[in-house]
């Protein structure tokens, strides 16, 4: 492996940016630096973090050298700015949701073809240690075809989110409320474990959190082709817990995020086979993604996920919004 650091410039250092410079720091394996118009913003993170490269001007940030730009901004914000990085032929990393409309997507996939461009979606549950294990799993056929799936997320927002109120998840028109904000992770690892949604139809309504007004629960029915999905959260509830059920023809594949461990039962009745993972704080959960990200830029390794994964993953956000509103099934990947 290439001993030489990515020279990576992060747009956008609120709260999701700012753990993206710790964690991609923490790898060992880049150099940063930040693009943010908030100058009081853009001096903390730099100070905090020993960054000497900061700039308030996107256009001077891309001219100043980079393998690669990571795009933190408000999702409504997200394609704007990647077409600027992929003009400028820099690799692309796109924080999820990739956006919140289908606007300019077509320009941006062009770019990139043409330039021979590494673009990623941060999504990150694509790294994590449970999720590839159970992958592997189902991907190796032992346990014969998937038929039925159910996932279940849930915390209590203001303990993990004390800003909620006052940043983008407030608004439906920059990437806010729990379907594109919270639920969409659990979509899209569930896409790279079935294969993509096809229809699906949403319940949802903001039924406690305080001082914003989008969904804070989700109820969904959803169809992978054959496969049968349901999925619920909610951002309020006490316990912290996220689990996803696969039931295949022999036998059943369970993540439980909460309890740091997949289980598998391949016999009728019979024990749980459990395999435990190690991620002692929610910073180890990014690194992984990061160096997953960085393999992807260098060459190493094909990317988790990718543009067009996570454009499916955009229709089925926008399908699932528009099913909430008209409370009617929704085909997913409608123009």
């Amino acid at each position: 492996m290439s001993t030489k650091k990515l020279r990576i410039l992060v747009i956008g250092v609120g709260s999701i940016g700012e753990r993206h410079v710790r964690c991609y720091l923490a790898t060992g394996r880049t150099d940063i630096g930040i693009c943010e118009l908030n100058a009081e913003l853009r001096n903390t993170i730099a100070e905090r973090y020993g960054i000497t490269e900061s700039f308030d001007d996107l256009d001077t940030a891309l001219a100043a050298g980079w393998d690669g730009a990571l795009i933190a901004t408000p999702a409504h914000t997200h394609i704007p700015i990647s077409i600027a990085v992929a003009k400028a032929g820099l690799h692309l990393i796109i924080e999820k949701p990739l956006s919140t409309s289908l606007d300019g997507l077509d320009e941006l996939q062009q770019i990139v073809a043409e330039k021979k461009l590494t673009a990623v979606v941060s999504y990150n549950y694509r790294a994590h240690p449970g999720v590839v294990a159970m992958k592997a799993k189902l991907d190796s056929g032992q346990l014969g075809k998937p038929l039925q799936l159910y996932a279940m997320i849930g915390q209590h927002f203001p303990k993990y989110r004390p800003a909620y109120r006052d940043i983008y998840f407030a608004d439906h028109a920059q990437g806010g409320g729990a379907i594109q904000d919270s639920i969409t992770h659990i979509w899209n690892v569930c896409e790279w474990f079935l294969g993509p949604m096809d229809r699906i139809v949403v319940d949802a309504a903001h039924q406690l959190l305080e001082g914003v007004e989008v969904e804070d629960t989700v109820h969904a029915i959803a169809r992978h082709g054959d496969v049968l999905a349901s999925y619920a959260t909610n951002l309020y509830q006490s316990n912290n817990e996220s689990t996803i059920t696969i039931v295949c023809e022999k036998g059943t594949l369970r993540l439980e995020v909460h309890e740091r461990r997949w289980r598998c039962m391949n016999e009728i009745e019979g024990p749980w086979i459990d395999e435990a993972f190690d991620l002692p704080e929610r910073d180890s959960w990014y690194t992984l993604n990061a160096e997953a990200i960085l393999d992807a830029i260098a060459g190493i390794a094909p990317a988790r996920c990718t543009l067009e994964e996570g454009i499916q993953t955009l229709h089925v956000n926008l399908a699932a919004l528009k099913s909430a509103e008209t409370q009617t099934w929704q085909p997913v990947g409608a123009r």
